[in-house]
């Protein structure tokens, strides 16, 4: 299997490759981080106007049902796959891999929350506080969840899992997001 993770500029890719699939949500996430940084600036200047509103909006969309599928196949389907495939051996490295970057999850989906409250006020067309959200911080706690994830998760997964594995993992993403 021929894995091109890092700067993911590859097409459209789907469940029948689910490893690159994820990489290619990493960049998504990392463009709608891009724009939440991009409204900041947006909202201070112009307010919030309708493409403030269609900006927040899209972001809202995306970490809602994208950015929440991609965690959920991580941590219901790749997390468990890697580890079984490590059945009888010293998993330990891969266990501390495993719970760190559900610790980071847990964290993002935190920080999203509060986030997600500035950003509905946005779409109402409100003042919003957005400059004082923690938008920074939430971008660089992606960013180093997703340098971690495709230094080290993804090229393991490609390493360890079997094509039957990785065919499985697919159906189930594609599953979920068709349920």
């Amino acid at each position: 299997m021929a894995l091109t993770l890092p700067g993911h500029s590859a097409p459209a890719v789907g469940f029948e490759v689910p490893l690159e699939m994820l990489a290619a949500c990493h960049g998504r996430v990392q463009h709608q981080c891009e724009t939440l940084q991009r409204l900041v600036a947006h909202v201070q200047t112009h307010g919030a106007d309708r493409p403030a509103q269609e900006a927040a909006s899209a972001v809202m969309r995306y970490f809602d049902t994208a950015a929440r599928h991609h965690h959920e196949d991580e941590e219901q389907d790749l997390f468990p796959a890697l580890l079984d495939s490590m059945a009888g051996s010293d998993a330990v490295c891969l266990r501390e891999l495993t719970a760190s970057l559900c610790s980071d999850h847990r964290r993002l989906e935190q920080r999203w929350a509060a986030l997600r409250q500035r950003l509905l006020q946005v779409t109402e067309g409100a003042a919003s506080t957005l400059a004082d959200a923690d938008i920074p911080g939430f971008v660089q706690l992606y960013e180093q969840h997703i340098a971690r994830e495709e230094a080290e998760l993804l090229p393991m997964a490609a390493r360890l899992l079997s094509d039957a594995e990785l065919d499985r993992i697919g159906l189930a993403m594609r599953a979920r997001r068709w349920a």
